[in-house]
């Protein structure tokens, strides 16, 4: 089980073997990617930069983000596996993918999180 200081659950990251992949799917929203993240993930999917950026980002503001497509009546980041039901770039993930469900919105908002996360468990 992991454990993150400041946090009130952890996490079995063993459950997501079973889970299908529900944090890479659902409500569309914001994947964000920095410039070092998309720089290592062109590299693995051998595309130039400009390219990578204009296949599976989009720009908000000054931030990218990884495009989604639509999956079973909602959407799933444009890397989900539909076959495996997993991540398709899982040694490449962004940070935000790496850290989920450490994120600080969701100590506040864990009945959510438990929706989303069969890994998770409170302490």
């Amino acid at each position: 089980m992991l454990k993150e200081d400041g946090f009130s659950y952890c996490f079995d990251p063993q459950k997501c073997q079973s889970c299908g992949g529900k944090c890479c799917t659902g409500e569309n929203g914001y994947i964000w990617i920095d410039e070092d993240e998309m720089s290592k993930l062109s590299r693995y999917l051998d595309l130039d930069i400009a390219n990578f950026k204009s296949i599976f980002t989009y720009q908000v503001g000054v931030r990218f983000s990884l495009k989604e497509k639509e999956y079973n009546g909602g959407f799933a980041c444009v890397f989900f596996n539909e076959k495996d039901l997993n991540c398709g770039i899982y040694e490449y993930r962004p940070k935000q993918c790496k850290t989920f469900p450490f994120w600080n919105y969701f100590k506040k908002n864990y009945n959510e999180l438990e929706k989303e996360c069969i890994g998770v468990k409170q302490l």
